[in-house]
Order: C-alpha cells, then sequence, then structure tokens
C-alpha cells in the first residue's frame, strides 16, 4: 500500500475527476484521468516549479461507500443486478474490492428494467429480496415499470438509486442532467417507503428499515437513494453503528372474525375457495390442502402463485365460473381483483353481468385494504363483502383451519366427505378432457401452444422443475401436474411487457443452487424489449431453458384491433399494420447465439420439436442456457 500511495494510485478509489471515457487495458488495471487531461500528452515540466498535483495524487483510505458495503453486507441479500452508471460508481467500487463482490454479487445487465425485473423474478423463487442498483434519474425512468410490475406483484426488492443532491458538487453536463432533486418522487406511488439519507448513519438506519419494510407483507418494493458525496467522501471518524434487523411477523387475520367465517363455510353445501397470491412458500400449500381438505371444499387457483396442486382432486380451477355460480359461501384469499370474481363487463359495450348467487356470504381475507394508493387503480373496482379480514392470507391460514375443525360435527363431516367424492370424479374428467382438447390439431403448422406444452412437459418431467413464468401458455397450467410452490410463479403484476425474460432469469439465478431446472414460454414481442437479459445468462452462466412462443406478433393487440375493425364496420384485412413482427422476421436463435447462448430454430416441423427441445435440456442442465425458437400458433 505504501508503495501505491507513493505512485498516487488506489486500486479502490474511483476519483472525482477520473473521464467517463478513461479506457480499460485489463481487468486489473484502469487508467483513471482527468477530464483535462485525458487522451493528451502530458506536457513538459517547467524548471524550478513545483509539478502541478493530478487527481491521482488523491488517496481515499475509507470512502463513505466501504461503511454503505458494511450495511448492505448485513443484510440477506445474495445478488445486486445493475446496468453500471456513475451515480453509484463508488457503491460499485466498494462493492467489487472492498466486499469482495460477495453476498451481495454483482450482476450486470443490458437494461435498468431488465435488472429490476431480473430481482422481481428471484424474490418469488427465493422467497427473499435481491438489491438492483439505478443510476440517477434516467435508470429510474428505465426501470420504472418493472418497479411497477412488482408493486402489483407484491415483491419485495431493495432498490439503491445514485443521485447529486449538492448542486455545487456536481460535474457540469451529465451529472446535472441525471440528478434531481427529489429521485424518489417519478415512483413514489408504486413503492411501499423511499428515503433518501444525508449522513451515514442515516443510511444504515434506513437501509435496514428498508428491508424489513419491504419483507413485511403486503412485500413490496423499497428505495434508498444514495448520495453521490455520501458515497466518495472519506469517513471521518463517526461512531457508525449498524442496527440489527428486527423481522415483523406477518400479521394474522382477526380470531373471532375467522371464527364466524368457518361457521359461515362449515355450513354451507356449495363452498368454494379462491386464491391467488395466498401462499408464499411450500408450507403455504400444505396449509391450503388442509383446509380444503377439512371442508372438502373446490379450490379455484387464480395463478398469481402456485397456491394448490394441480393434481389434487379438490382442485377446480378450469370451473371457477360455475362454482362462483352456485356457491353460497366464498372465501378469496388474497384476490388481486375480487370485483372481477363476480361480474363480467362485456367488450366494447361495457354492459355489467352479475355471474355469481344473489344471496352468497363473502369471505375476503387480505392485506389489500391496509396498504393502498390512489393514483394507480391497481386496487380494481370495490366489491362489498360479508365479512372482510385483514390479515396475511396465509398466516391466518392454521387459526381458520382450527375454527373449521372445531367447527365440524361427525354428522357434518359424513356430508363433506360425501361432496368431495364428487369433486373426485369432476376433477379426473378435467383431467381427461384436457389431454384430449390438447390433441386437436397436434401435426399442424404453426405449431399448436398445447403441442407445445405437451413437447415441453415431455423433456423436464423427470427433473426437479419450475416454469418461471407460468401465464403465458394456459395450457401449461393444464396438462403439467403441479404439487410444489416453486413449479409455477405466476406473471408479471402488472401485465407490463417486458418482464418475462428478465424475470425468468432472476428466477433461474435463484433456482441454480436449488438444483431447479428453470423453464419459461418466452413471448417474442416481450424479449425483444430486454434482448439483452441473454447476454447477461449466458456471462454468469445461469441455467434456464427459454423456449421461445414465437407467434411473429403482438397478438392480443391483433385481436384488440380486429375486435374495433367489426365495431367500425370495416374489414380485418389490415389489423396486421403495427401489430405483426415479421417481413423480416426475428431469428431469435441466431440472436441468442450472438450473445453466447446455445440455440436452435426456428423450429416449424412439429415432429422436430421434442428432439430440439431435448438437446436443449442437455445444455441447461450442464449449467448454461438454452434457447429454441418455435413458430407457434397465436395461442
Amino acid at each position: 500500500m505504501a508503495e501505491e500511495r507513493k505512485a498516487g494510485v488506489d486500486r479502490r478509489a474511483f476519483l472525482k475527476g477520473a473521464a467517463a471515457s478513461a479506457s480499460v487495458a485489463a481487468t486489473t488495471t484502469v487508467l483513471a484521468q482527468s477530464a483535462e487531461v485525458s487522451n493528451q500528452e502530458a506536457p513538459p515540466k517547467e524548471v524550478g516549479k513545483k509539478p502541478k498535483k493530478l487527481p491521482g495524487d488523491i488517496v481515499i483510505d475509507r470512502p463513505g461507500s466501504d461503511f454503505m458495503i458494511d450495511v448492505i453486507k448485513t443484510l440477506d441479500l445474495e445478488y445486486m443486478s445493475t446496468n453500471p452508471g456513475s451515480s453509484f460508481r463508488s457503491i460499485h467500487e466498494s462493492l467489487v474490492n472492498y466486499g469482495g463482490n460477495t453476498k451481495p454479487e454483482l450482476l450486470t445487465c443490458m437494461h435498468e428494467e431488465a435488472a429490476i425485473a431480473m430481482a422481481h423474478g428471484y424474490a418469488k423463487a427465493a422467497g427473499k429480496p435481491m438489491g438492483a442498483m439505478i443510476h440517477g434519474t434516467v435508470g429510474l425512468q428505465h426501470g420504472s415499470m418493472a418497479i411497477y410490475n412488482a408493486w402489483v406483484d407484491r415483491v419485495p426488492i431493495v432498490l439503491f438509486a445514485g443521485n447529486g443532491l449538492d448542486a455545487m458538487s456536481r460535474r457540469p453536463g451529465t451529472e446535472w442532467n441525471h440528478s434531481v432533486q427529489d429521485a424518489a418522487g417519478l415512483v413514489r406511488d408504486f413503492v411501499k417507503w423511499d428515503d433518501t439519507p444525508v449522513s451515514l448513519q442515516h443510511f444504515a438506519e434506513s437501509t435496514v428499515r428498508a428491508y424489513k419494510i419491504a419483507t413485511t407483507p403486503p412485500t413490496e418494493p423499497v428505495l434508498i437513494t444514495c448520495d453521490i458525496d455520501l458515497q466518495e467522501n472519506p469517513v471521518h471518524g463517526e461512531d457508525l453503528r449498524i442496527p440489527k434487523l428486527a423481522r415483523s411477523r406477518p400479521p394474522q387475520g382477526d380470531r373471532v372474525a375467522l371464527a364466524e367465517a368457518a361457521k359461515w363455510l362449515v355450513g354451507a353445501e356449495h363452498p368454494v375457495i379462491l386464491a391467488d397470491r395466498c401462499v408464499r412458500n411450500q408450507e403455504g400449500v400444505k396449509l391450503l390442502v388442509e383446509l380444503a381438505e377439512a371442508l372438502q371444499a373446490p379450490v379455484v387457483d387464480l395463478g398469481g402463485r402456485m397456491n394448490f396442486p394441480s393434481v389434487h382432486p379438490l382442485c377446480q380451477s378450469e370451473a371457477r365460473r360455475a362454482l362462483v355460480r352456485e356457491a353460497d359461501v366464498v372465501l378469496l384469499l388474497e384476490v388481486s381483483d375480487p370485483f372481477g370474481q363476480f361480474n363480467s363487463i362485456s367488450d366494447p359495450h361495457h354492459e355489467l353481468r352479475f355471474v355469481g348467487k344473489k344471496d352468497a356470504k363473502v369471505v375476503n381475507i387480505s392485506l389489500q385494504d391496509v396498504f393502498i394508493r390512489s393514483n394507480y387503480q391497481d386496487f380494481q373496482r370495490y366489491l362489498p363483502v360479508d365479512l372482510s379480514i385483514n390479515g396475511d392470507a396465509q398466516a391466518s391460514l392454521p387459526a381458520l383451519i382450527d375454527e373449521v375443525k372445531r367447527a365440524t360435527t361427525d354428522d357434518r363431516r359424513r356430508a363433506l366427505a360425501a361432496r368431495g367424492e364428487k369433486m373426485k370424479e369432476e376433477h379426473a374428467k378435467e383431467r381427461q378432457r384436457a389431454r384430449s382438447e390438447a390433441a386437436h390439431g397436434w401435426d399442424l403448422q404453426p405449431i399448436t401452444t398445447p403441442r407445445l406444452a405437451a413437447e415441453t412437459w415431455n423433456v423436464i418431467r423427470n427433473e426437479r422443475w419450475s416454469l418461471a413464468v407460468s401465464d403465458r401458455i394456459p395450457w401449461a397450467r393444464r396438462l403439467w401436474p403441479t404439487t410444489e410452490y416453486h413449479q409455477m410463479l405466476g406473471g408479471s403484476g402488472a401485465q407490463g411487457v417486458g418482464y418475462a425474460a428478465p424475470g425468468a432469469l432472476g428466477v433461474a439465478l435463484a433456482n441454480k443452487s436449488k438444483g431447479i431446472f428453470t423453464v419459461t414460454f418466452q413471448p417474442d414481442g416481450d424479449l425483444m424489449y430486454s434482448p439483452g437479459v441473454l447476454w447477461t445468462a449466458a456471462y454468469h452462466k445461469i441455467p434456464i431453458l427459454y423456449v421461445m412462443h414465437n407467434n411473429r406478433a403482438y397478438h392480443q393487440e391483433i385481436m384488440h384491433v380486429q375486435r374495433m375493425c367489426s365495431l367500425h364496420n370495416r374489414g380485418v384485412d389490415r389489423a396486421w399494420v403495427g401489430t405483426t413482427i415479421d417481413n423480416p422476421a426475428i431469428d431469435y436463435a441466431k440472436l441468442a447465439q450472438s450473445m453466447g447462448v446455445w440455440a436452435e430454430g426456428p423450429v416449424t416441423d412439429p415432429a422436430k420439436l421434442g428432439a430440439a427441445l431435448k438437446r436443449a435440456a442437455d445444455v441447461v442442465k450442464s449449467g448454461h442456457p438454452a434457447l429454441v425458437d418455435v413458430v407457434c400458433q397465436g395461442r
């Protein structure tokens, strides 16, 4: 270190005057030059004059960013995803050198939206948050859609945004353009909490608080803004302390209210349980199975998470409308749209139709009413319910199960068993119906989505598998037998295009250490939002199988335009304008190969699909990402 100081070099400090364009000669040598002298020859020394002190002579033994990394390392953050930016350059350097690039490990992403979406998918699979670093105003603008997706999906992410608060310290030009008075103002409507620390002790306490808030249900993203000067200035002997993280237990619903709900459910002739984002781990799945079996009540899994095993005879997800229509008691468990379960609005006429039973009793267990914002309308239309219980659904299940068992007499238990036998028959019929319907058009070209789902299942069926994004191909939910929470993890939350590719990669990252085979059906248009995620997968060696659902269009939008054509009494022959991804067709295999990902396709012959998927699966099992481009039907 003494020799380094004599030479004016500190391998741990990015110097304030360093030019953004300084060239990197090798991974171990960085030449930092001031803006004034970069790309210029050093002037000759004048005799008798003292040499001018250059920025390289400055040595900061302990920058504030080192302490920030000390704080972050006390939290359970395995990874930190980012697209690099100068506003957090000091934290970046401290993480990779002072922090050893471990816990968290830095992940390089090509776009802020991809970095945040990766953290979104990771949290659902890992059961804990991941960190993401964002650069100033432009990074937050790029990443705001991904933050909103996580907000609607009730997913915890710990976000760090760099920003220059002190105008007197900002370098002219870019640093002014990328700084803001209130960085979190852009996304405050869809983060659970944010803060802008003005001291290192403030940073320590707010960062620990942010993690606690993010992981307390309802779990959501949080944001800490990191001032540039706070990062880069040296620590001057402050008595800094890192507070201990004190986790909060998920809140259980009121016991008296749960007992009332149990009496209604036990006495019902046609109860139904609707679960959306009810469970967050396998323990939650087991609890929901126990409740359903105690009631012998059908369960509709709405798919926000994998809530209930599809192989269980009480799983009646495909009969949702019929069950709600006949139900005398309906139990909603963290359902994101309660109103939509009992009502439909025709399109384009906007005619409201009630599809439930007029005198049905509705019980809603959720934290949706506890934490709600006004500007963004993700809370859906208001539904009056008979018993609204504020509490975390999974945390409330044990008490509800106890109350159900207490309220069930021997006579009632025999009646419930008879109901269960009928549902067992219906479940078997539905499974057979799904297989029969999937066989329709088996050899058609483009390849049908049922065949795509079936051929993919045939390749992964003997693996411990996870379908990272499970709302893209409905046939997978109908055909694949699910038993474990990790097997299907829902979608983006806010239906924002651009989540699927990086979100699935985040799931695969969490699954990597568990030995879980990660697969996802990847929409073509979605991949083009952040195609650079393929490079991230290759660089960080994250094993995942991307099966392209390449219908060469934004197919949903084609149908919307077709509907408008019909409404306006015009032909649908031009509905393809502005909605198709063709002429030229994108070669996703070549795209993936260009970024170091093994890929094959486009596969157009259904007879060749299985073999291509098998080759790709072998690559994934060797520890690398793979992609198969499959040209498919629209749906």
